[in-house]
């Protein structure tokens, strides 16, 4: 059995990456850039566990793909990697980012094979630019570039955290212990994907997949009286509504379940319960606006969507341009990607008798294409 674990921090935001999408969940091929990382340091090398870092709503999305570990984030690296740490117990503890998508497979080697030289192995390249310090030039020999992953002995690390100073990588706080850190040969291949500008440097990656991803909602309400009608964002001129938790928006409602669908993300019930109060009388426009946050956020691109109305009553043809518009906008594509159908039950079932609304939802995503991103070309 292994003597080391592995931990992936993944817990960032990506706020200097500067899109919509978090650089974890840029895709190659069909698989995201984390789960590429978790696979190249599997196979690279043996560990006894790997332990992926992310927040609660993204740990949910990552547990469709892979059996790994996978543990909240804190507010900050340290505190991500203190919650990681709980779940250690080899001697020995191995700590990447993602974001360092690249590593190659030699390096991380390199960096096992040194375990016992001191109780922090650390991948360094060389300084070759002229640099300066205060207004005045330093020697360049004696400074070091320091990379991920840092191997560290897991007892001294966990020690070496317990403290509010902040250190921004693991051989800091190892030598702030007064304990030594070995350097070993780095590798300008691992460079850590930061902005935009570094993609173009992240050569292992593929281009994501042109597959087209399709999930289908559905969703069923009934009348209630004296409640105002919203359906698919838009007020009715009636004097019944829904019966539901929320405002019983029943359009959005299969919209949001095909969304997730296509995205692999579950379904409206696991994001939105209509057991939790914070949802009760929830406008369904402001969970639309989250789960496409969510979906964006998460690598994919919305395409088009198609939905059927199933209602005997009330009538809908002069609301419909406004429901497509409406729609449109939240999921921030063209107006033309919507389409919204009506149709009636041929006074058939509840339907027929006028007792509620159905509606069927298809949606069509995409996988961001990150590779036009520098050129500002994507869609």
């Amino acid at each position: 059995m292994s003597d080391t674990t592995l931990i992936l921090l993944a817990a960032g935001s990506s706020t200097r990456f500067g899109n919509s999408v978090k650089k974890q969940w840029l895709y190659s091929g069909e698989i995201p850039l984390w789960l590429h990382v978790a696979k190249h340091f599997e196979a690279s090398a043996d560990f006894e566990k790997i332990i992926i870092v992310s927040s609660a709503e993204e740990i949910a999305a990552m547990q469709n793909f892979a059996h790994y570990t996978y543990v909240q984030g804190g507010n900050s690296r340290q505190a991500s990697l203190n919650n990681a740490l709980s779940h250690v117990s080899t001697p020995y503890v191995m700590v990447s980012d993602i974001a360092r998508c690249c590593v190659p497979s030699d390096m991380i080697q390199r960096i096992l094979e040194a375990k016992e030289e001191a109780s922090c192995i650390v991948p360094v390249l060389p300084v070759t630019d002229t640099l300066y310090l205060d207004g005045k030039p330093i020697d360049r020999e004696k400074t070091k570039i320091i990379q991920t992953p840092q191997l560290s002995n897991t007892k001294l690390l966990k020690e070496a955290l317990q403290t509010e100073t902040l250190f921004s990588d693991d051989s800091s706080a190892i030598a702030s212990l007064g304990e030594k850190v070995h350097f070993v040969e780095g590798s300008p291949k691992a460079h850590k994907l930061t902005t935009i500008e570094d993609l173009q440097k992240v050569t292992c990656l593929q281009a994501p997949s042109s597959k087209t991803l399709t999930g289908f909602g559905i969703d069923i309400h009934p009348f209630e009286a004296g409640k105002q009608m919203m359906l698919c964002g838009v007020p009715i001129d009636v004097d019944y509504g829904f019966k539901a938790h929320s405002d019983g928006d029943v359009g959005i409602h299969a919209l949001i379940d095909a969304l997730l669908g296509a995205a692999g993300m579950g379904d409206i019930g696991e994001l939105y319960p209509d057991t939790e109060d914070a949802y009760a009388g929830a406008d369904s426009k402001e969970l639309l606006r989250d789960t496409v946050k969510r979906i964006k956020g998460c690598g994919f691109c919305i395409g088009n969507i198609d939905m059927t109305i199933m209602a005997e009553a009330p009538k809908l043809l002069p609301y419909k341009k406004e429901m497509k518009r409406l729609i449109a906008e939240i999921l921030d594509i063209r107006q033309n990607c919507v389409n919204i159908k009506a149709t009636t039950a041929e006074k058939l079932g509840f339907v027929g008798r006028k007792e509620g609304v159905t509606v069927h939802a298809v949606a069509n995503l995409t996988y961001l294409n990150w590779t036009t991103l520098t050129t500002g070309n994507n869609i």
